[in-house]
């Protein structure tokens, strides 16, 4: 049993991966690709521990090929050479499958002298990766692949996985293992929709397990492997940009609720830059002017949770999380900004009217004498009529008072006094 259990049940046939049915269900494209025996040169894409390597294998075994192996994150250019190498031999007669792991980890040149041998056919290509690779690999690579993305499994799933688990450990140790559906459901959860996270706590769980016969994993011993291990999370990943996405998308559509869940992720993680930024960020895009005191109110809660750290940060953030998810929503400063940025960006400006120039002398060469700025203190309710943009911008509009009660009576004040 030198082998991780992962590997000691890894599937033999499409019938037995947990999940993915979406694509190697009966019909699904994937599995009809599979059973034709031409494989295609395919891109798997998803998080850790949902089946890729294992569909790939079962793709190999089916083809008669040869099954090259390489990790992106260790493999070099003289281990592709090496594979090339192979090419016409008695072993690779039917052609070489390659396996790449991590494909994200390959530079361009890499990827470049991989594109040669797959563009005459000498070699098939299946490469995984953990991160989206429109972003990650190399153009003409994905020109010539078909992309397939894999979803992490359901408790459901894994659970079903776990009952098979069970059995095999209880057939290598010469004896029926026991565990609880809800231990199984626990272990489950903890995985978070990683097959090969759950199998090793499950074996860790029954080598911990107290007695001689080993036939029953209780309830402490799952607790105690369970303890730190139910987060699954990769700052460099998508994952990270998909939770701290979800993470101000809850404070922006006004559940605390969830705001609050994927604070608890984020925190769980020792993510607290993350959690504070996005705070920040939300309070002055999305509540913005509909109640502008938030924003003294969470970047005090952010300097508290920076100066006390975890695990106390999470009390004054979870204050502002649900202060910000709770408040009334505007973002017509964050439109105007953008409206404005999109004009300068674009050359679209002019120069300053004369009135708001820094100057208070006149040349003998100046054609307009004075600077005729008016001063609005000197005017009654402290405003007068008159012209600040370029002449070529005097007309347009950034700024829109938003549809929320402090906008609505701001915008009320300045109609009465601007009529």
């Amino acid at each position: 049993m030198s082998s991780p259990l992962a590997d000691r049940i890894r599937p033999e046939t499409l019938d037995e991966v947990a999940g993915q049915k979406h694509l190697i269900g009966e019909g699904r494209i994937l599995r009809r690709i599979i059973e034709s025996g031409d494989t295609p040169n395919l891109i798997f894409y998803g998080p850790s521990g949902v089946g890729k390597t294992t569909v790939a294998k079962i793709i190999a075994k089916k083809s008669g090929k040869k099954l090259c192996y390489l990790n992106a994150t260790t493999a070099s250019t003289a281990d592709i050479k090496e594979i090339v190498s192979s090419i016409g031999g008695i072993e690779a007669e039917n052609g070489i499958l390659l396996y790449l792991d991590e494909i994200q980890y390959f530079n361009k040149k890499q990827q470049q002298i991989l594109l040669s041998y797959i563009e005459n056919g000498d070699i098939t290509l299946i490469a995984s990766t953990t991160e989206n690779p429109y972003f990650y690999v190399y153009n003409a690579i994905l020109s010539r692949s078909t992309v397939f993305e894999f979803k992490t499994l359901s408790s459901t799933d894994i659970e079903e996985l776990l009952g098979r688990a069970v059995k095999k450990l209880g057939e290598e140790n010469g004896g029926e293992i026991t565990v609880s559906e809800e231990n199984k459901a626990k272990i489950a959860r903890a995985a978070a929709g990683d097959v090969r996270r759950a199998l090793n706590m499950l074996e860790l769980c029954f080598m911990l397990t107290i007695g001689a016969d080993k036939s029953t994993i209780s309830d402490d011993v799952v607790e105690q492997i369970l303890a730190g291990n139910s987060v699954r999370y990769d700052r460099e990943g998508d994952e990270h940009y998909d939770i701290i996405s979800a993470y101000q998308k809850s404070m922006r559509g006004s559940d605390p609720d969830a705001a609050i869940y994927y604070l608890a992720r984020l925190l769980a993680a020792g993510d607290l830059p993350s959690a504070c930024r996005r705070l920040l960020v939300c309070a002055n895009e999305d509540v913005g002017l509909a109640y502008p005191q938030i924003i003294p109110i969470v970047k005090a809660a952010v300097d508290t949770a920076l100066q006390v750290g975890l695990p106390e940060a999470r009390i004054p953030l979870a204050n502002a999380v649900i202060a910000v998810a709770t408040a009334p929503k505007s973002n017509s400063a964050y439109m105007a900004i953008n409206s404005a940025m999109a004009d300068v960006e674009s050359g679209n400006t002019g120069d300053i009217p004369r009135r708001l120039q820094n100057k208070h002398f006149d040349g003998e060469g100046a054609v307009q004498k004075g600077q005729n700025y008016l001063y609005p203190h000197d005017y009654p309710m402290h405003y007068v009529n008159q012209q600040y943009l370029p002449d070529n911008l005097k007309n347009r509009r950034y700024y829109t008072y938003g549809d929320n009660k402090v906008e609505r009576k701001i915008g009320e004040y300045w109609n009465n006094i601007k009529k």
